[in-house]
């Protein structure tokens, strides 16, 4: 059984007992989420899909940890003209593990 859900403007496919790094969520650690736009969903080979969202679904989950991502570095040059600058970036992200997908 998994589900595709819409996680802070982002859809991830998820199954029960699977962690994912999701982007930063309001929420603190150790807190229980629910997320009720479900556009999909897979019950043993039977198909329901959303029109956008599936009525009655709903991912159950719960909040492990914030943490920041990998660094990302941003480089930029031009050629010839003595020009070059770089920054770089790090995502905040939160870590969630899924702990039921629900069918009301």
């Amino acid at each position: 059984m998994y589900a595709i859900v819409e996680i802070a403007g982002q859809q991830f496919k998820v199954e029960k007992d699977q962690k994912v790094l999701v982007h930063r969520l309001e929420n603190e650690e150790g807190s229980q989420v629910e997320f009720d736009r479900v556009l999909l969903l897979d019950q043993d080979g039977k198909i329901k899909v959303g029109n956008p969202v599936v009525k009655g679904a709903k991912v159950s989950a719960k909040i492990i940890s914030h943490l920041k991502g990998e660094k990302v570095k941003v480089f930029k040059k031009k050629r010839r003209k003595g020009y070059q600058t770089l920054n770089g970036h790090r995502q905040y992200l939160t870590q969630i593990q899924v702990d039921d997908i629900l069918l009301a």
